[in-house]
């Protein structure tokens, strides 16, 4: 089998598990209010920013206005509900994408100094 045939199938697998359904389900609930739509975008919008801003320095109101928008969402038990399965997706995801770097060799981890 073709290791892009393999990577689709997986892809399929993904989109049909119990957690991926789950998540989306959750999703649907989340956004479905506009005010939650709107704060989960802005929420997301930051939540990149400052994943990008690692390297660099994110601004100090960004900053603040994450913690703000986080504090405002997790206070609604749907979005609650959608922002933990997320964060639990993206665990499992980064498990998956380990074990397939590992079975290329590639080392993805910071080595330790001697």
């Amino acid at each position: 089998m073709n290791i892009y045939d393999t990577a689709h199938k997986l892809a399929e697998e993904i989109r049909k598990s119990d957690e991926c359904v789950h998540l989306a389900e959750l999703r649907e609930r989340a956004y479905a209010d506009e005010t939650n739509r709107l704060l989960l975008d802005e929420y997301k919008r930051l939540q990149v920013q400052l994943q990008m801003s690692m390297v660099g320095e994110m601004p100090s109101e960004d900053m603040q206005r994450f913690q703000q928008l986080a504090s405002l969402l997790y206070m609604n038990s749907d979005v609650q509900a959608y922002l933990m399965a997320e964060m639990q997706m993206q665990k499992t995801l980064a498990d998956i994408f380990k074990i397939l770097t590992e079975a290329a060799g590639i080392r993805f981890d910071v080595p330790e100094k001697p």
